[in-house]
């Protein structure tokens, strides 16, 4: 299954307890250590950056990621691009994939969130969608959450196209994502250690019990 760490540089630095000028570094000792594990997707969401720092923070991850991480950013188009990164992931209420394919170059990978069965139907053409809020979540309270119902029928109007779950999700919601039939989770909160040093080895350990989570769940179906 596929496993997508959602970056946070505040909310990690802040539950390390860092002040700003390291939440960079600790992102970048996160992504490295999800890559080194192996993780498949990071999307960098750091929404509060102007697109020349923005730029530079994601070449510093695809330089630090193993072949097998594809960093893709959340939104920016014209910084994947300029960045040289392997995609991007589009809101809901963004431009349709099928634009961006127009622009893009031959394996750009194109990502998209949806947050219900009418969302699915214009992102097709889309590589994989990422649904929520499965759960709830400290940041996401006040929604409708998605639940293993409202994912399995995402997964079913998908028909094959890959959609992960995210929101408030963790190695105890493996059964929730075997029986939805999602190819995978993505997730922020998961992927952030809850005081202390030693992120790049949490993250590690992190994504190693993920994936044994749901391999070993594979082959009890």
């Amino acid at each position: 299954m596929i496993l997508c760490l959602v970056t946070d540089r505040r909310r990690l630095g802040e539950a390390l307890g860092l002040p700003p000028e390291r939440w960079a570094e600790a992102l970048r000792q996160q992504v490295e250590g999800a890559a080194s594990a192996g993780i498949d997707y990071v999307q960098v969401r750091e929404p509060d950056l102007e697109a020349g720092d923005l730029v530079e923070l994601v070449r510093s991850l695809i330089q630090i990621s193993s072949a097998r991480t594809r960093i893709l950013v959340n939104d920016r188009i014209d910084v994947a691009l300029a960045a040289g990164a392997s995609g991007v992931h589009l809101k809901e209420q963004s431009i349709l994939p099928a634009e961006v394919r127009r622009i893009a170059p031959p394996g750009f990978v194109i990502g998209c969130s949806v947050h219900g069965v009418s969302g699915v139907s214009a992102r097709k053409s889309a590589d994989l969608l990422i649904a929520g809020t499965v759960l709830p979540t400290a940041s996401k309270r006040a929604v409708d959450y998605l639940d293993e119902d409202g994912l399995r029928r995402i997964v079913d109007a998908a028909a094959g196209q890959p959609v992960l779950g995210i929101g408030g999700l963790d190695v105890r919601s493996i059964p929730l994502l075997r029986a939805s039939g999602a190819a995978g989770m993505a997730a922020v909160g998961t992927f952030i250690p809850s005081g202390g040093d030693g992120v790049s080895e949490f993250v590690q350990k992190r994504v190693t019990a993920l994936r044994f989570a749901l391999e070993t769940s594979a082959r009890r179906t």
